[in-house]
């Protein structure tokens, strides 16, 4: 059984914020192109941002991956809502 390479594409376009194509990403990592067209298309983190278009080439995919937000803050305990309440703090 192979090993995923998702973890490989996804750090690569990390670092790369306005993407890279699948032909790019398989020249930096020395995967084959089938390989990245397979992964990103699997991954669901990543999405095709733009194409990008070279005269009379096919338009080629700019693919780029989603960087997730923060955890939402835990909410405060009710016992600390009515304290603040009381003292008149307000959030």
């Amino acid at each position: 059984m192979s090993v995923s390479k998702h973890p490989l594409i996804r750090r690569l376009l990390h670092q790369y914020h306005d993407g890279l194509t699948s032909l790019e990403i398989s020249e930096r990592l020395e995967l084959k192109p089938d390989t990245v067209r397979n992964a990103l298309k699997n991954m669901p983190d990543t999405y095709i941002d733009r194409w990008h278009i070279v005269s009379s080439e096919p338009p080629h995919a700019v693919w780029c991956a989603v960087v997730p937000p923060e955890d939402c803050p835990k909410p405060k305990t009710k016992v600390l809502i009515m304290k603040e309440q009381k003292n008149g703090i307000r959030k």
